[in-house]
C-alpha cells in the first residue's frame, strides 16, 4: 500500500518585514527542520502573509518560498487564497495549500453558501440605527487532490475566527482597551458567531460533496481556534450524538487526532493550559485507511507565558499535526 502524510501547521504570521522580530532567516532555522519532519504528501498552511516585490504588481509568498528552500516542497503543487476582489494573495494570513500530487481544481469559498450576518447591537454607543454586518475574516480553501489510482481528495485548509472580541462602535478606548465589560463581552459574542459561521459554511461544503459522492475522501484541516467539543468543531463533524442520528452517521467526520494519546493531545499551550485547537477531520470512506496521528508538540512554548509573546514567536506557538494513511488498493 502507498501512504498519504496529510499535515496541518498554523505557521503564526510567516512574514519577511524589514526590521521584524525575530527576522526571517531565524525563524526559517526553526521552522524549515519542523517542515521536513513532518515529511508530508499534502500540507495545509495557516497565517501565511505576502510581500510586496514591486509597486502596481500583486503581492507574492517571497517569505513562504524562502522558507521551502532546500526543501521538496518548494517544487508542490499549490492552492491558495488571497483578497475576494483582487489579483495575487492578500497581505496577512493566507491559506496555502501544498500538494505532492496534482490539484486538478480549487477555489475559494466566502459566503457562497451562509450569507453574511446581520446583528442589532445591545451596547453601541450612541445606540446604533443601522444593524451591524458580520462577515468572515477569511475564506475556505477547496482542493480537488488527484491521488494515486484515479482517486480524488478533497481537501480544505480553514482558519476559524480567533476568540478576540469584535470591535462595537463607541465601546473602544484603544486597540487594547475597552469602554466596558458589557461591550468587550458583546465583541466576544459576535467573534463566536464569526467563528461558527465559517465552520457552519465549511460543513454544507461538506454536505454538497457527499450530496455528489456518499463515499467521498474528503480531508478538513486546519486552525479551528475551538477545541473537540466547542461548537465550531461539533458543527463540521457532524456526530450522530448531537442530532444527526444514525441514520446520519455516513456524513460525520472523523477527528483523525483522537487517536494521539490523551497526554500528548494538545497543539497549543495557553497559559499552562494544554489546548487541542488545530484538527484533521476526515470522511468515513478516509478514515477507514489504516492511519496513525503525530502532533508534533515537543518544546512548544506557550503563547501566553513565552517572554517573546509580544512578538511572532521564533517558531509558531501551534504544534504542526500529521497524519499518515495508508491509501486502499
Amino acid at each position: 500500500m502507498a501512504r498519504l502524510r496529510i499535515a496541518t501547521f498554523n505557521l503564526e504570521s510567516l512574514d519577511d518585514e524589514p526590521g521584524a522580530v525575530p527576522a526571517l532567516a531565524q525563524r526559517i532555522a526553526v521552522l524549515r527542520p519542523q517542515l521536513r519532519r513532518l515529511d508530508a504528501d499534502l500540507l495545509c498552511f495557516q497565517e501565511v502573509n505576502a510581500q510586496t516585490v514591486a509597486r502596481h504588481l500583486p503581492r507574492r509568498l517571497t517569505a513562504l518560498d524562502h522558507l521551502l528552500e532546500d526543501t521538496r516542497y518548494l517544487g508542490y503543487n499549490r492552492a491558495l487564497t488571497g483578497p475576494i476582489a483582487h489579483d495575487g494573495p492578500a497581505e496577512r494570513h493566507n491559506l496555502a495549500l501544498l500538494s505532492r500530487y496534482p490539484i486538478a481544481a480549487s477555489r475559494q469559498i466566502h459566503h457562497e453558501l451562509v450569507p453574511p450576518l446581520s446583528y442589532r447591537s445591545a451596547t453601541a454607543s450612541p445606540p446604533a440605527r443601522d444593524a451591524l454586518t458580520l462577515s468572515w475574516d477569511r475564506p475556505l480553501l477547496h482542493a480537488v487532490i488527484e491521488l494515486p489510482g484515479g482517486r480524488r481528495l478533497h481537501a480544505l485548509n480553514l482558519h476559524l475566527k480567533a476568540p478576540l472580541a469584535v470591535a462595537i462602535p463607541g465601546q473602544k478606548v484603544s486597540a487594547a482597551e475597552w469602554r466596558s465589560v458589557g461591550g468587550w463581552a458583546e465583541g466576544f459574542f459576535l467573534a463566536a458567531m464569526k467563528r461558527a459561521g465559517q465552520a457552519l459554511e465549511a460543513r454544507l461544503v461538506v454536505e454538497r460533496l457527499f450530496d455528489a459522492d456518499p463515499s467521498a475522501l474528503i480531508a478538513v484541516c486546519g486552525d479551528f481556534n475551538a477545541e473537540a467539543r466547542e461548537t465550531p468543531v461539533r458543527v463540521l463533524i457532524g456526530d450522530e450524538s448531537d442530532g444527526g442520528g444514525r441514520a446520519r452517521s455516513e456524513r460525520m467526520l472523523i477527528a483523525l487526532e483522537e487517536s494521539v494519546p490523551a497526554p500528548r493531545r494538545y497543539s497549543v499551550l495557553h497559559a499552562g493550559r494544554p489546548l487541542l485547537l488545530d484538527h484533521v477531520l476526515a470522511s468515513p470512506a478516509l478514515a477507514a485507511w489504516p492511519h496513525r496521528v503525530e502532533i508534533q508538540n515537543e518544546g512548544l512554548s506557550d503563547e501566553a507565558r513565552d517572554p517573546l509573546s509580544v512578538h511572532p514567536s521564533l517558531g509558531s506557538y501551534h504544534a504542526p499535526i500529521v497524519a499518515e494513511l495508508e491509501m486502499a488498493d
